[in-house]
């Protein structure tokens, strides 16, 4: 008998739970299953989402040919075969055969670069399932391409809704008498991920004795009482575990931010993952305070590309170390939300004439440009002049902190006004 999940994967988009905002009435993806026009796409969300099960859902709506590779398995000769099945299949069938790729993110630029032609051609309209941002894994190409489609966390609703469906309509779960006490727990566990869902209701009934099975937050924690080193890369314990790393090198602790690189290093997690936060934290967390910090981050993302694993654990070792010793300040970070906000509110102001471009005479005529001052054509390339629009003069959005690097701009920026 199969497990749970695979007996009550939805086969209509009628059974299918959550992601309304794509195949809800009126959504875009579901406009375009309607419609039976399909360009190929890729669903970018966390695991459990039903990434997989919207791939054949839409197949079979449209009832096309289906074929899958995994990116794990798979390597560019499977590419190349799957698409000369889909070119045969395509000569006795309606529609164009559909590719669905779980993990595309896993593909590499070659396998990626297989696929292109039969995209470019229409041999096949390709369906990739992600849980990694696209614009990161996927090469441009064959991302200029596809659409992406976000899919998000399962809701307390969705999920909720799933468990009471699952209970009165699986061929054995039907048979028992489940009497749902109480849901915490196993909203808690499940994370907005409705295969872990599915597998926890399982777990649950299958450690119960006896036609009766009564569910209970205690029940649920003690059936799941797991190996404290278990790291589900995609799961809730994933950004838990980022979180902490992030927290610990903003909190200048380099013990524990090299503590929660062990955990996710043992535990699987994609290399490339860690050095991608490690470079936004340099930005966010360090910023002017220590401007080497990004060029630190970016160098170990870099060399992690050239060198590979294991050896790379090295570079991620040192980058995470130097950041969280490292001076901290988040003034760059809180500018630029500030003028963000500011410019929400305040829409789109004229910019000064003088800092305007003059490429035309009219322009010239006009007075584009004519009191500019170039600074380097004065003492210390500095010369005191407008660059904010007129209504806005005098407003700061920089807000420099107290540590040796940024005293020292603000310090220069004082001998140039003073001078």
């Amino acid at each position: 008998m199969p497990p749970l999940a695979e007996r009550m994967r939805p086969q209509t988009l009628d059974e299918y739970i959550g992601q309304e905002h794509l195949i809800g009435e009126g959504a875009v993806l579901r406009r375009m299953i309607d419609s039976g026009n399909i360009s190929s796409f890729i669903l970018w969300g966390p695991p459990g989402v039903g990434k997989t099960t919207l791939a054949k859902i839409v197949a079979g709506n449209l009832k096309r040919p289906f074929f899958t590779l995994s990116a794990v398995t798979s390597g560019v000769k499977d590419v190349r075969d799957v698409i000369e099945k889909a070119k045969s299949s395509s000569l006795f069938n309606q529609g164009t055969p559909i590719l669905f790729i779980d993990e595309i993110h896993r593909f590499s630029k070659s396998q990626q670069d297989s696929l292109l032609g039969a995209v470019e051609q229409g041999t096949v309209v390709l369906i990739g399932a992600t849980t990694e941002n696209p614009s990161f894994e996927v090469i441009t190409p064959l991302l200029s391409r596809c659409q992406v489609y976000v899919l998000k966390s399962l809701e307390k609703e969705d999920l909720l809704r799933l468990l009471h469906t699952v209970i009165r309509k699986d061929i054995l779960l039907s048979q028992r008498m489940i009497d749902v006490k109480e849901t915490n727990a196993i909203l808690r566990y499940s994370g907005g991920d409705a295969r872990k869902l599915l597998n926890i209701i399982e777990l649950v009934v299958n450690s119960s004795s006896g036609e009766n099975v009564e569910i209970t937050d205690d029940f649920v924690s003690k059936c799941l009482q797991q190996n404290p080193l278990a790291y589900d890369k995609g799961g809730e314990l994933h950004y838990d575990i980022i979180s902490a790393f992030i927290k610990s090198i903003r909190g200048s602790d380099p013990d524990a931010a090299i503590y929660w690189l062990a955990r996710m290093i043992e535990g699987g997690e994609d290399p490339k993952f860690i050095a991608r936060r490690l470079v936004i934290s340099a930005a966010e967390d360090i910023g002017l305070a220590n401007p080497n910090a990004l060029l630190i981050a970016n160098a170990c993302f870099d060399s992690l590309q050239k060198i590979g694993w294991p050896e790379g654990r090295l570079l991620l070792a040192e980058a995470t170390i130097y950041l969280a010793t490292s001076a901290k300040s988040n003034s760059a970070y809180n500018a630029i939300n500030t003028a963000l906000q500011f410019v929400k509110q305040t829409g789109n102001l004229p910019v000064p004439l003088h800092l305007r471009n003059a490429p035309t005479k009219l322009m010239e005529q006009l007075g584009y440009a004519q009191e500019y001052k170039y600074p380097h054509d004065y003492v210390n390339h500095f010369v005191e002049q407008q660059y904010l629009p007129d209504s806005i003069v005098g407003n700061q959005f920089w807000n420099p902190q107290p540590n040796v690097a940024e005293t020292k701009m603000v310090e220069m920026l004082r001998f140039l006004k003073e001078r």
